[in-house]
């Protein structure tokens, strides 16, 4: 103390601020301590916060290859610009990290290709989406003439959640007929294929006169923290639906359409 240095921080303009406010709160007398000088406002007090260093490290990993794939999809969508995507590129390879070290990626696209080699997906596109429960699962999904590859994957999950056998139907084939005709006779619509919004709006629907669905609901609660991974950009309706459930979402940056105004 009681030395001159230089401070580049803006904290030195607000420093005797802060030390009137602070002595008005607790006092002129008191023992509390209080600032004595911008320095020790400058004092970063949060590696004290870390109590186990190796998970920060993978999280923070992990944060880094969601923002490689955010900046690659706002790149394609003409939003970022292309130095941001070789920085992030530069910093993983920096960090020796690669696309397929989140633990969703390599299953979502794993689910496109078996789209593809069964003859599914919907107008010649094969969409995949994964995503990693909190007891570790796995579940994945992919895109049909009647769903999209998000609609199906979170079916997909809250059944796994609440143990309902694959073959039950949660919604009756003829609610997703009558809402697919809908959107293409009447609305006119690309595609009668649901996006994720139009599912749930379907599942709530089905939901009062089935115990199965009502049932399936109550897990959509678990999903909010999740990760998840889809092989194509969302569609507006479905990245809606992913956000209002709280996943962390990235995506390959693939359009999952040639016409990108679909909804």
């Amino acid at each position: 103390y009681k030395e001159t240095v230089v401070n580049y921080n803006r904290d030195v303009e607000g420093f005797p601020l802060l030390v009137r406010i602070l002595k008005k709160i607790i006092g002129e007398e008191s023992n509390l301590p209080v600032y004595k000088s911008p320095t020790d406002m400058g004092v970063n007090r949060a590696g004290f916060g870390i109590v186990d260093d190796e998970v920060v490290k993978e999280a923070s990993k992990q944060e880094v290859i969601r923002r490689y794939f955010r900046y690659n999809c706002e790149y394609m969508q003409g939003i970022e610009n292309e130095k941001t995507v070789e920085r992030v590129k530069g910093l993983m390879e920096e960090l020796n990290l690669k696309p397929e070290d989140r633990c969703v990626v390599t299953p979502a696209r794993k689910a496109a290709e078996e789209a593809e080699l069964k003859g599914k997906g919907n107008k010649g596109i094969f969409c995949g989406a994964a995503i990693e429960l909190p007891d570790g699962r796995i579940v994945t999904g992919k895109n049909s003439p009647l769903m999209h590859a998000a609609s199906s994957l979170i079916i997909n999950t809250i059944k796994t959640l609440a143990n309902i056998p694959d073959e039950i139907l949660l919604f009756s084939p003829n609610l997703v007929n009558y809402i697919a005709k809908l959107k293409e006779d009447i609305l006119g619509a690309e595609s009668e294929s649901l996006s994720l919004d139009e599912t749930l709006t379907a599942l709530s629907i089905s939901a009062a006169t089935n115990h199965t669905s009502e049932v399936a609901i109550r897990e959509l609660r678990k999903l909010s923290g999740c990760e998840v991974h889809m092989t194509h950009i969302p569609t507006p309706g479905d990245e809606a639906g992913l956000k209002r459930l709280g996943v962390n979402l990235t995506t390959d940056a693939i359009f999952s359409s040639a016409n990108l105004f679909i909804t």
